[in-house]
């Protein structure tokens, strides 16, 4: 199952543009990274709290997606405790609570020196629809 959901998320556009690669995803469980690069950056040099949002929210749509049925953000929110400008990010999903209707994530973004960038937690709206894999390229 989590190569078909990495299979998924390749098809993601906005995540690869920003430089997001899917590490794990499984059971309300996600990890996912992001090597930063110059646009990143916002005006004064540090990543942009957009970059940092993507990645959590990334990652946040790996987990709650990851129980085979379509779900979709239907809140988030992101706090950031820390600048930051180089180096590369891990983003850390967990569940936090799971009914036949809602999911609730927490992701933690941290520095590859373990230092905590940034918190965001998501709510997610579970469909009854399965997910729609990416099909294997002939």
């Amino acid at each position: 199952a989590m190569s078909t959901i990495h299979d998924y998320f390749k098809t993601d556009q906005f995540g690869a543009r920003n430089n997001i690669e899917l590490l794990e995803a499984g059971a309300g469980h996600a990890k996912a990274k992001m090597t930063l690069h110059p646009h990143h950056w916002n005006g004064i040099g540090t990543v942009h709290g957009g970059a940092l949002f993507t990645l959590a929210d990334f990652c946040f749509a790996a987990a709650c997606n990851s129980h085979g049925t379509v779900a979709v953000a239907i809140d988030a929110n992101i706090t950031f405790m820390k600048a930051i400008s180089a180096g590369t990010l891990y983003a850390e999903a967990r569940e936090i609570a799971k009914n036949f209707k809602l999911g609730s994530y927490v992701v933690e973004v941290r520095s590859d020196q373990g230092d905590l960038i940034a918190q965001f937690q998501g709510l997610a709206y579970r469909k009854k629809d399965p997910l729609p894999f990416a099909k294997p390229s002939a």
